[in-house]
């Protein structure tokens, strides 16, 4: 009796069993596509953040770096795999309390042949898209800037450049100190070899611009001259230190060892 109401049922509402069929063939898709589809795996650099590269927004602090874990997993909804940090690299934005973090991202992806494309949680990937991937220690947010179906292989160069101040601080050539080391979570990059000073050449008083701020007392102004040795990437005719700080002859170089900071140091030879 229950069957034939149900009968009954069904017929005068025949849009519900064909919304489950719908139902189930959509199921059967998705777990055909995620438990037995051939899996494309691509290769991203992120550079954490906001997302949106055009966006000026607060870079990360020291406390998000170190929730980023090497080796930390994404897992989808069947427990495999989605996505894994390969690399963590950092650097200190010009003497802040912020960072530029770069991580590389093993990424299972959906393949789109016609039109050649990936996507990632049905949006697609891409240099320039923002990516957000939920791992165990973190939530990753951020921008791809490079993208590639192998591992990341960095060419670095080995080189050995001079970085001057004119107005140096009495302090700051007492503080350099040889041998000191930038180590960016994957390569040393920043390797002090030598320093040089000369006698003072000018006395600068509080109506300066070189002045320290709230001392009325006459300073002798050094000239210093660090010789260091850089590991650095060739791209487009172009030196670069880390992921895009181009070193060039007459430019500044930003970089902090742990040591100390190099502020209004420039450039003034590349060997």
């Amino acid at each position: 009796m229950n069957l034939k109401k149900l009968v009954r049922f069904l017929r005068k509402n025949y849009f519900i069993p064909i919304l489950v069929v719908i139902v189930i063939f959509i199921g059967l898709i998705t777990v055909y596509k995620i438990g037995f589809s051939k899996p494309y795996y691509v290769y991203v650099k992120v550079k954490v953040g906001q997302g949106l590269w055009w966006a000026s927004t607060q870079r990360p602090s020291i406390w998000q770096l170190d929730a980023i874990k090497k080796g930390d997993t994404s897992y989808d909804i069947l427990g495999k795999p989605l996505a894994q940090i390969i690399s963590k690299k950092y650097y200190r934005y010009y003497g802040s309390d912020q960072l530029d973090i770069y991580l590389s991202i093993k990424v299972r992806v959906t393949y789109n042949k016609r039109r050649g494309e990936y996507s990632l949680n049905r949006s697609v990937l891409s240099v320039g898209s923002p990516i957000d991937i939920q791992f165990s220690s973190q939530r990753i947010t951020g921008t791809v800037i490079a993208l590639s179906i192998i591992p990341f292989n960095d060419r670095f160069f080995e080189k050995t450049i001079k970085i001057s101040k004119k107005y140096a601080n009495p302090w700051e050539f007492d503080s350099i100190k040889i041998g000191d080391k930038y180590f960016d979570g994957e390569t040393i990059l920043f390797e002090v070899v030598d320093k040089q000073t000369q006698n003072a050449s000018s006395m600068l008083t509080l109506n300066t611009s070189f002045s320290t701020s709230g001392s009325n007392v006459l300073e002798p102004v050094n000239p210093i001259d660090v010789v260091a040795k850089v590991k650095l990437r060739s791209i487009n005719n172009q030196w670069v230190l880390g992921e895009d700080q181009i070193i060039v002859i007459g430019r500044p170089l930003n970089i902090s060892t742990p040591n100390f900071l190099f502020d209004n140091y420039v450039v003034t030879s590349i060997d």
